[in-house]
């Protein structure tokens, strides 16, 4: 049976979710449910969800949301991977906060448990281009690399240079995982 990790990630999830529905949130989908359908049939080894901390003293009642959603995550096995979140001046004299070292993490712990022989294949849950090195490196240690990317979402290079299956989510796909609360 062929063994699978998945990396999610969140910030590219969170912004794919609202480019089909602004209303819609990481707070109320039930990711366990979602891989398991990723990954039916297969051996799940590990999930891991990139996101950068939101800071209580600046968006309350988000970051209480987000507490909720990181404790929902872990309780379900999901290993949480906190990233840097920093300040950024704009032009226009406004601040905005960038997240910082989610795509590189998500690489090196993507490398990191190939190299460790964890998987056989990795689903990488995003549609950033800044993954197309990593099917390459993964086909040198003989595995393979799924990609579930967003409509209208995704870097055309990396689903070209994606060495297995691409899944697709759209509306259709993502109201079959949300938490009816």
């Amino acid at each position: 049976m062929e063994r699978v990790s998945v990396f999610i990630d969140g910030e590219n999830f969170l912004y794919g979710m609202k480019s089909i529905n602004k209303f819609y949130s990481d707070f109320h989908f039930d990711f366990k449910k979602y891989i398991i359908n990723l990954t039916k049939g297969r051996k799940l080894i590990d999930v891991y969800y990139f996101i950068a901390p939101l800071k209580q003293e600046i968006t309350p009642e988000l970051y209480k949301k987000q507490q909720k959603l990181l404790t929902r995550l872990r309780q379900k096995g999901i290993k949480t991977i906190l990233c840097k979140r920093t300040k950024r001046d704009n032009s226009d004299g406004t601040q905005s906060h960038k997240i910082k070292e989610d795509d590189i993490r998500l690489a090196l712990q993507m490398q990191k448990d190939a190299y460790e022989n964890k998987f056989d294949i990795a689903i990488l849950v995003s549609g950033d281009g800044d993954f197309v090195p990593l099917p390459e490196y993964l086909s040198e240690k003989s595995k393979k690399m799924e990609v579930a990317y967003f409509e209208g979402q995704t870097a055309f290079t990396l689903l070209r240079v994606c060495n297995f299956r691409v899944f697709l989510i759209n509306k259709k796909i993502l109201n079959k995982f949300f938490y009816r609360e």
